[in-house]
């Protein structure tokens, strides 16, 4: 689950137009709306699913907080998908409100969460701030990580460890793994999952949120290429309907084009018309949003009807060149 935000530089008029911390302009604070997206994903596979995406503001008269919000999709997509899964937040899900809900009684919730580092966690009988448990933890296990930033990769020497630790005031067991590697600071993770001495458990948790990493650039990809921030339409209802629509559209490309072998044929048409000169990248959703976007610009507003010699009925054709 991620908050992400929509700039609207030159809106004026927009219903409800909000105060939005710009990720890709370092943090200005700029003119537009405020969006949760909840994308599905399996350890070890490259497809993800759209499960959620809607976009809200703070100035509008049923708005009641940002954590009401997250609680809101958290607790739609856990109860479509019968409480399965496991909730991977970043920094931004560190909130004893958050907390209180995903530990609930009788509905609680597996997560991951990464920690700002300035809570307090018990560690035995003793109240320890976040980050001094990191910093003190062992780190036995080592990696090498190669991430890829603005087109180039990147390579992290890590070395990781756990400790078990509980929230102040409650009995649920939980643990933190620290990583030391990716910042000058060490990453802490907070988890329901039960750590132990295990490289392949420990591993496999940092790999749980590293996905995070595919899911950012999904994010991204939604708005580059749909053009999301260049959508004009006044009315607040309007814009979040587009939401709504526009998650229709990605699970289409994400969960059918991309893997439904009536559709091979066509994806790859649509692959061919990106003209991707290095070929198609790991991350296809690009080269498909690029491909489509080709395709239709050739016949804007038009629909080719094709009838073939012979047969009474017609279907709707796209012609490829």
């Amino acid at each position: 689950m991620d908050l992400s935000d929509l700039y609207k530089k030159y809106a004026e008029k927009m219903e409800y137009l909000a105060k939005v911390r710009d990720g890709s302009e370092g943090g200005a604070i700029v003119n537009g709306y405020w969006t949760t997206q909840v994308i599905g994903a399996r350890l070890g596979e490259n497809e993800v699913i759209p499960l959620y995406h809607e976009l809200y503001s703070q100035n509008a008269p049923d708005f009641k907080s940002e954590n009401t919000q997250i609680i809101k999709a958290i607790d739609m997509v856990s109860e479509q998908c019968d409480n399965r899964g496991i909730w991977v937040i970043d920094r931004g899900g560190d909130r004893d409100v958050l907390f209180s809900h995903l530990l609930k009684k009788n509905n609680e919730k597996r997560f991951i969460v990464r920690l700002v580092g300035n809570r307090n966690l018990m560690h035995g009988n003793k109240e320890v701030l976040a980050q001094k448990l990191a910093y003190n933890c062992k780190t036995p296990y080592s990696e090498t990580i190669i991430k890829e930033e603005n087109g180039k990769e990147k390579v992290y020497h890590i070395c990781y460890g756990y400790v078990p630790v509980k929230l102040p005031g409650r009995d649920k067991q939980l643990y933190v793994l620290a990583v030391h590697g990716f910042g000058e600071k060490p990453m802490m993770l907070l988890t329901t999952e039960p750590l132990r001495r295990n490289r392949k458990v420990l591993y496999r948790l940092l790999g749980c949120y590293i996905k995070r990493w595919s899911i950012e650039e999904t994010i991204r990809f939604v708005k580059q290429t749909y053009d999301l921030e260049n959508i004009r339409v006044l009315k607040y209802e309007r814009l979040r309907n587009m939401m709504a629509l526009l998650l229709a559209v990605f699970y289409f490309i994400a969960t059918k084009l991309d893997t439904a072998q009536k559709l091979k044929v066509m994806t790859g048409h649509v692959l061919k018309q990106a003209k991707r000169i290095f070929g198609i990248p790991d991350f296809k959703y690009y080269a498909l949003g690029d491909g489509l976007s080709a395709i239709f610009r050739r016949s804007p507003g038009k629909i080719t009807i094709d009838k073939p010699p012979g047969m009474d009925t017609v279907q709707l054709g796209l012609g490829f060149i």
